[in-house]
């Protein structure tokens, strides 16, 4: 087992990453003298395949444990659901020292990050992710939200978790697809950080998307220190943690104006092509590390290209990128590339020009 420690001051807390780890979350929680109620919030294909293996660690360990299930997928991260999972939770008497437990991907992250972060004004949080892509990505550093008005992520909170906890094993049951998808947010990782986990992608791609342990493990690791050294360094995303955008500007406004269609990972795979294009077009990135990055995207088994579009979803997606909340005073915030390992962010990223790498449009 890997641990990993994000350091915050008050806030701080560990990544545990390994093997048969669900059964122990109760006797650590324990151990940081947690007690009395524990809710799960999961969903109904996580819960019966993982959520027993975890309430009974949780019960041996003296916990009452409540499950609460939504149905998958991205359109169950809204205002309303939250407010069902308020009611169920003071239903149960869910008190500021229950603990809550997110097991599943990045949907039940965020959104059982953003009702503990919100309910009685804070409840400890713990992160069990079950898919690569929430352990790589968004069960580390504290982001929590629901979507509002088609836009993603667009009511939410900075909230730490009290530890993460991502178990190896529940990945064995993860569709291949899901695989894949997770792999984007390692390989952003890679791009905007580390030029030698990037090398270790393009040479061990294919051990990993075929569930080699010791490779997922190495993996992860460096990943998540990476995440958990950008969070430290900046853990609101005021100025550094920017980078960690890379891929998302255009990824987010793909997911929104296909309805979430398509799923995350591969948005922001898209996206991650479309920026290093810009950073060419920009004379910041050179073509051989451009055509490297989308190389690696495409032996991870992600799409290197926008999916088909009509001129009104054209325009619907530059639109959405224009209202991005990471605009400031007007000006699109974009992360790019001056080489593979080293991002930059700019606000020189025209709407004129993303269109042009787009779609190939000609500015105005």
């Amino acid at each position: 087992m890997i641990k990993v420690k994000v350091e915050l001051g008050k806030n701080s807390y560990e990544i545990s990453v390994g093997s048969d780890l669900l059964p122990r979350v109760g006797l650590w929680l324990k151990e940081k003298n947690f007690s009395g109620n524990a809710v799960i919030i999961t969903d109904t294909t996580v819960r019966g395949l993982y959520a027993d293996a975890l309430e009974r660690g949780l019960s041996a360990a003296g916990f009452k444990v409540t499950v609460l299930e939504m149905p998958p997928g991205e359109e169950q991260k809204t205002l309303a659901n939250a407010g069902r999972l308020y009611q169920r939770m003071a239903e149960v008497f869910t008190e500021r020292t229950s603990p809550v437990m997110a097991l599943g991907g990045g949907v039940i992250g965020d959104l059982a990050g953003f009702v503990a972060a919100t309910y009685m004004r804070g409840v400890p949080l713990v992160q069990v992710p079950t898919t690569l892509l929430a352990m790589a990505d968004s069960s580390i550093g504290g982001k929590t939200a629901v979507d509002h008005l088609n836009l993603k992520n667009m009511v939410g909170a900075f909230y730490q978790p009290a530890m993460v906890v991502a178990d190896l094993d529940t990945l064995k049951t993860l569709p291949r697809e899901e695989l894949v998808n997770g792999m984007a947010e390692i390989i952003k990782c890679a791009a905007i950080k580390d030029r030698g986990l990037f090398d270790f992608l393009e040479e061990n791609m294919d051990a990993a998307v075929q569930l080699d342990t010791t490779v997922l493990e190495n993996i992860l690791e460096k990943n998540v220190r990476i995440k958990a050294s950008v969070v430290e360094a900046d853990e609101k995303e005021s100025d550094s943690r920017r980078i960690l955008n890379f891929g998302h500007t255009v990824g987010h406004a793909v997911e929104a104006v296909t309805d979430f269609q398509i799923k995350h990972g591969q948005a922001v795979a898209m996206g991650m092509v479309a920026a290093a294009k810009i950073s060419c077009r920009l004379d910041m990135l050179n073509e051989e590390d451009a055509m490297k990055l989308e190389a690696v995207i495409g032996q991870a088994g992600l799409p290197v290209k926008l999916p088909e579009l009509n001129r009104d979803e054209k325009e619907k997606l530059l639109d959405l990128i224009k209202h991005d909340k990471k605009v400031r005073d007007g000006k699109i915030i974009f992360v790019l590339l001056k080489s593979l390992g080293n991002a930059v962010v700019s606000d020189k990223v025209t709407a004129g020009l993303i269109g042009e790498v787009l779609f190939g449009w000609q500015s105005a």
